[in-house]
Parts: structure tokens; sequence; C-alpha cells
């Protein structure tokens, strides 16, 4: 690497520019301090362009000085003649030696240098060498995240929702992507439970020919989520519930019908009344649980009956 120290104005550093920015962190504060108390340790990396700098490593190092209104600050200055792949590898690696990069990051890397390389294999080579090993499937899946709006980028950060899914909700419109964004930071579910809930939502859309985005957004969806009485698990279980009841309407008054007659029945313990599977079979299971004989004679005593139940005959109906 060919480059010279200097003091350069800060008024000169072009903060606009991120065409080299890998770092996702924004937040200076506690970097403040540090520069405040003993300087700039680690140099930013600049690139000289006529009467400006373009800053490759030293985003937040510059912004800590800027903060501090500071006028300049010492800096490794690159020759304005040298390569971009080159200045693309300087702010991988600078970023990668210091803490292993997030998803947001890796993805970064992966596009800048992308521009150089074409080949999976050979771009996902090339970064390993620069500290960020990441297999060609990966590379393909997180490419193109740092893309995505900042919402579900952050989202993904904090994992409130997964990688699967965030690339699924970017395929949608953008109210329809923040819908979700707002009510999966809420909720913090499972993959699999932010799959079933967007699954029932598209189908309440389709089923009732409206748009997705107007089921998100529904009354008495949204005062669910906005409850604060209700804990996140809560309104989990509310919302899974209505939603279901909303696309399934005949299933949901079927098992509200089952569970009525099922509790007149006065089974106990010891007997157990399963129905099929969404009501789509005719076959119903029962199923004795007992100890001994004198539990079995006992379980006799109130199956015999059972069967001229008129709950039963209406279950059965």
């Amino acid at each position: 690497m060919r480059f010279k120290e200097k003091i350069v104005k800060l008024s000169e550093v072009d903060t606009s520019d991120h065409s080299f920015r890998i770092t996702t962190q924004e937040t200076v504060d506690n970097l403040m301090d540090s520069v405040r108390h003993v300087g700039v340790l680690n140099l930013p990396l600049l690139l000289e362009k006529k009467s400006r700098y373009i800053i490759l490593c030293g985003f937040r190092r510059i912004e800590a000085c800027r903060r501090l209104d500071r006028l300049d600050v010492k800096a490794r200055i690159l020759d304005s003649d040298t390569k971009k792949l080159e200045c693309a590898r300087y702010a991988v690696t600078d970023n990668a030696f210091q803490r292993p990069l997030n998803l947001i990051e890796k993805s970064r890397s992966i596009r800048m240098l992308s521009n150089f390389y074409t080949d999976h294999r050979r771009l996902s080579k090339e970064m390993s060498l620069l500290g960020v090993p990441c297999h060609e499937s990966i590379i393909k899946r997180i490419k193109d995240i740092c893309c995505f709006s900042k919402p579900l980028q952050n989202s993904i950060l904090s994992e409130s929702i997964s990688l699967a899914m965030a690339l699924e909700l970017h395929k949608m419109s953008e109210d329809v992507e923040d819908g979700f964004v707002k009510l999966f930071n809420v909720l913090k579910l499972s993959v699999n439970k932010q799959r079933e809930i967007v699954t029932l939502i598209k189908e309440i859309a389709l089923r009732e020919d409206i748009p997705v985005a107007q089921v998100l957004d529904g009354q008495y969806l949204q005062r669910i989520l906005n409850d604060e009485d209700l804990d996140k698990n809560q309104k989990t279980r509310e919302i899974r519930t209505y939603l279901k009841q909303r696309r399934f309407p005949a299933i949901t008054r079927a098992e509200r019908m089952f569970e009525e007659h099922r509790q007149s029945l006065k089974l106990g313990t010891g007997i157990k009344l399963i129905p099929p599977k969404n009501f789509e079979s005719p076959t119903y299971f029962l199923t004795f649980s007992f100890k001994d004989l004198n539990d079995l004679k006992d379980l006799k005593k109130i199956f015999d009956p059972l069967i001229e139940n008129p709950s039963l005959k209406k279950i059965l109906r």
C-alpha cells in the first residue's frame, strides 16, 4: 500500500461519499470519548481526489472528530491513481480485522467486490483472503440485502426477522413490506410463525379480494398490536387466533361447536374425544387413560351412557 501520513482539514473530507463504507454502526458517542482522551490511534485511510478526500476506512473516526469540533485530522492518504479494486480491498480488510462482520456488512463487502469479480467462486476466494470467509451459496443469498430498505436491514440485524423471511418480504410492495416489518418487530416471532402469519394474511387477501396491505392495516389487528396491556406472547396468540378465524370461518365455527358439546359430555380426565383435523374427515378418536382395572371399570361407567348422550350425537351429526 502506497500512502503518506498527512494532517487534512475535515472540511476537505467528503463525508457524503459512502462508496467504500462497510460498517453499519452509526453511533459514535463512545468513540468520541476515546478520541477526546487519547486521540485517533488508528488513522483513517483516505483517497485523494483533486481538492477533496474520499473515505475508505474510518467513517466513524472522521465523524467523531467532526462532532468534537476538530478542524483537522491526521490520516493516511492513498495516491489518487490507486485502483478501485485496491481501495475496495483496503476497506473490507480494515473492517474485517477489527471485528466479525454482520450480514449487512458482509453484503456491502460482497457488492463492492462483485464489481471486479463476476464469478462467485473467485469472489468467495477473494473474500476469504480479505478475512471474510463466505461460501458461494451464502454470497448468492446475501449479496443484495444491503440494498433492502433501512427498516428491513435493521430487522435483520436485530434478528427480529430471519434472513429467509427478509428475502421473501423484499419481493413484496413497499407498503406490504413495511407492514410486515412493523408487525414482526413487535411480536419477535420464530421463522415458522412468521411464515404462518404471512401465509394467512396473503390467503385472507386473496379470499376476500382485497389488498394485503388492507389486511395488515385492519383496525382489529392494529388494535391488538398497539395494546400496551398485552405482552408480545399475548399479542401473538390473539393475532394468530384472529387471522385463523378470518381465514377459516367454517372451521372456526366447527371448532367452537365441537368444544361446546365436548364440555357438556363431562368426560373427565381419563377419556379424550379428538376431532378430525380441520373437520375434513368423519373419523373421530376416543382415547382412554387408566392405571389398573379399577380405573378401567370407572371409565366403562362413563363410556356406556356416552353412546346415548345427545351432545355426542350432535357432534357426530
